[in-house]
């Protein structure tokens, strides 16, 4: 099970190797970074594969949703943040 820090605890800090493995392919656990922070997305059914469109989970999305996305930032409001990036 994911550990899920609130606002007031230090989140676990990961490094980019770490994140990569949490791409829906090796681990069941599906994350994606975004500015810094790391957000489980395994729950959503966009993700379920561990991609959304061009785009693929164990990943800093950061410049790719800054570029090119449809939507804004607030969408990963909807999901819980693990850690951070280191």
């Amino acid at each position: 099970m994911t550990r899920v820090f609130s606002m007031t605890e230090e989140p676990k800090s990961y490094t980019k190797n770490q994140l990569a493995l949490r791409n829906g392919q090796d681990r069941d656990e599906i994350w994606v970074a975004y500015q810094g922070r790391i957000y489980d997305v395994s729950r959503s059914r966009l993700w379920r594969r561990g991609n959304h469109y061009e785009h693929w989970a164990g990943q800093d999305l950061t410049a790719e949703l800054d570029k090119d996305a449809p939507h804004t930032a607030n969408v990963f409001d909807n999901f819980p943040i693990i850690g951070r990036l280191a």
